[in-house]
């Protein structure tokens, strides 16, 4: 008997097509429900709703990735301005968070895809620099934004709150790295 060596790819349960598929558009308000994931994410129900408020206001632009048949496979959201200006200022640099894929789509280039996608825009709409802030514990993001460019300029608390679906007020403590980019 011959054991295989185990594969280091991940590998999906869908069709080899699946990515070839996958349509990235800007997020419109039938989309709120499909970023819950299934329940996973019910209690940031009135955190995307206020996102996608800005967004209406024209303050910030939300994309999601739409896998047909799957339903939103991932999603990132675009402060153009805010009131931290070494974040967003509406003019020069914007400020890119809730960026994320389900777990079982990422390792396939989809996040490189986005990435691509969100900087491009910026650079079209006369944007020079791009800010993010990334958990200290998040090595594989931090892995493909160092890969994109990114520099880390900052250490972040990451304290910030949030009400629930049910309107219940939440703490969180996540320190991260804040990292940007200079688009040309």
């Amino acid at each position: 008997m011959t054991v295989q060596p185990a594969s280091n790819r991940t590998e999906f349960p869908f069709s080899p097509d699946w990515m070839s598929r996958v349509v990235i558009r800007q997020m419109v308000a039938t989309d709120l429900a499909g970023l819950e994931w299934d329940g996973e994410y019910s209690h940031f129900r009135r955190v995307y709703a206020d996102a996608y408020q800005r967004s209406v206001s024209g303050s910030a632009v939300l994309w999601v990735a739409d896998l047909p048949g799957e339903g939103i496979i991932g999603q990132v959201f675009l402060q153009l301005e805010c009131d931290r200006s070494e974040l967003a200022d509406g003019r020069r640099r914007a400020y890119l968070y809730s960026f994320r894929i389900r777990p079982q789509f990422r390792r396939a280039g989809l996040g490189t895809k986005i990435m691509e996608m969100v900087e491009e825009f910026l650079r079209h709409r006369g944007f020079q620099s791009v800010t993010l802030n990334v958990a200290k514990t998040n090595v594989d993001a931090q892995r493909l934004y160092l890969r994109r460019g990114y520099h880390i300029v900052a250490h972040e608390p990451g304290i910030w709150s949030y009400p629930d679906e049910k309107g219940a007020w939440h703490q969180v403590e996540e320190p991260a790295w804040r990292m940007e980019k200079r688009l040309k």
